[in-house]
């Protein structure tokens, strides 16, 4: 371990970011987007995390052991995710449930390979983090040639003759989003009329939209995250334009309605079948809602995301990490929330359920 790693440690553990944990205690820790703009997803992994946490130690812990969890903010920023991976290792983490952001998981990936730690990602969809990731690399969601197929084909299919922007923020997750989704949509044999980058965190996307009006728009796919895709589309509406707006599985949070208002009416966006609505999730969700929480979005992928770890460590027998790894793509497949999971060579899921979902009148539903 480095000098800088260990400072690195101290240095959060003078601020008080490390929980107090029992010697003999697991060392496992999920980390997402604490604050920032997409605070709401790190607040999804959280309390995901948290619940899966206290019901397994209810349950007897894993191997005679607790769970002791530490979250990280990584602020869905890269750098900030790869110090928070250098702070896991010091403190002993075997085990990491997340990142949420795809432009943080892929290099945090890399510590993790090093470090000896065993990563499952509930939210980031891009290829790139299994395609190019290790042994350590699993995921409880699908990816994005999968969600960016069905956007594709039901773009080609329901809109016919219409004139398609495609938009991303130039993000590992929204770009990757938007450029397999363009892939499909051109394999159908539609060409879109405008491709273009925009950048996240501003206010006004005027020139935007003024952008899309002009060159008569009338569907536009957005690969990005909630809070920019909100204003876009909101300012659209305020222009007077009335595009159909399609984005990915980053749009499942309420705070997009809150973003967009009655703006928002009609919008569409790609995510697994609800699984708040699985059987195997009923207990869970109940637990949730007995505290006033919704389980929306990645809460559930999550919880799964600790479960199939403390199956797979149990059945392992051990929580070396390399071995836990082997059981997870040997074995299978793993009960969880989510039901029945079985993970490949890569750490992939073996079936993925993307569909569509429409938002209205402030909630969203399947179509």
């Amino acid at each position: 371990m480095t000098r800088t790693t260990l400072f690195a440690g101290a240095a959060l553990l003078a601020l008080g970011l490390w929980a107090p944990a029992k010697a003999a205690d697991i060392q496992i820790a999920s980390a997402g987007p604490v604050t920032g703009a997409y605070a709401t997803f790190g607040a999804q992994l959280k309390n995901g995390a948290e619940q899966a946490v206290a019901d397994i130690n209810a349950k007897g812990g894993v191997l005679g052991k607790k769970l002791a969890l530490t979250i990280g903010d990584d602020a869905c920023d890269p750098k900030q995710a790869v110090s928070l991976a250098n702070d896991f290792a010091a403190k002993g983490v075997v085990f990491v449930a997340g990142h949420f952001c795809s432009g943080s998981s892929i290099p945090a990936s890399k510590v993790y390979t090093e470090e000896g730690i065993l990563e499952i990602s509930p939210a980031s969809t891009n290829p790139k983090y299994t395609d190019e990731g290790s042994w350590n690399t699993f995921r409880t969601c699908g990816r994005d040639d999968q969600q960016g197929q069905v956007a594709g084909d039901y773009i080609a299919t329901h809109f016919k003759g219409k004139k398609v922007a495609i938009l991303h923020d130039n993000s590992a997750y929204g770009k990757g989003l938007a450029d397999e989704t363009k892939k499909f949509l051109n394999a159908a044999g539609v060409k879109e009329t405008l491709y273009t980058p925009y950048t996240p965190g501003e206010k006004d996307y005027s020139a935007l939209v003024s952008r899309l009006k002009d060159a008569g728009i009338d569907v536009i796919y957005i690969g990005g995250y909630h809070t920019e895709i909100g204003l876009i589309e909101r300012q659209a509406k305020e222009q007077g334009m009335k595009p159909q707006v399609i984005g990915g599985d980053a749009l499942q949070t309420n705070e997009f309605w809150q973003i967009t208002g009655p703006a928002g009416e009609g919008t569409l966006m790609t995510f697994p079948a609800d699984p708040r609505n699985r059987p195997t999730a009923a207990a869970v969700v109940k637990e949730f809602k007995d505290k006033g929480i919704d389980p929306e979005g990645y809460v559930l992928y999550t919880y799964a995301a600790v479960q199939i770890w403390a199956e797979a460590a149990t059945k392992a027998g051990t929580t070396d990490s390399k071995k836990v790894s082997e059981t997870l793509k040997a074995s299978g497949p793993w009960d969880s929330v989510l039901g029945p999971i079985s993970f490949n060579a890569k750490g992939d899921i073996t079936k993925s359920d993307y569909v569509l979902y429409q938002w209205h009148d402030g909630n969203y539903h399947e179509l």
